[in-house]
């Protein structure tokens, strides 16, 4: 009998081992998102509402932005720039908001911290 019960162990490790390799694979290719809203108001006063970007890549900014309101579960970067590279970045927590000074530039685009 014991032998019986060590075949069933393993064959039911080998089993769920399967099973958790599929279900993350079939998961991987599903585009996850930063649930919650970013809101932006760009320079001629227009807000903008994104509703759970995704976290993966560079989002643009239309065209450029002033008040940024980050809503989403997770925290964002915004640049300068369009392409997310360069100086200047700023850090935006979860659930928080930043406004530009006057003198600085407008972000033009963010990615996500996931």
């Amino acid at each position: 009998m014991p032998v019986i019960a060590h075949r069933r162990r393993r064959l039911g490790i080998a089993a769920g081992t399967a099973l958790l390799t599929l279900t993350v694979a079939g998961c991987s290719g599903l585009g996850r998102t930063a649930v919650g809203p970013v809101i932006y108001t760009t320079q001629r006063d227009a807000v903008v509402t994104v509703n759970s970007p995704l976290v993966k890549g560079c989002h643009r900014l239309a065209p450029g932005a002033k008040e940024v309101t980050n809503g989403t579960l997770v925290d964002i970067i915004l640049y300068r720039t369009r392409d997310c590279t360069g100086p200047g970045t700023t850090y935006i927590g979860r659930s928080l908001s930043d406004v530009k000074a006057p003198t600085s530039l407008l972000w033009r685009s963010y990615t996500t911290v996931h």
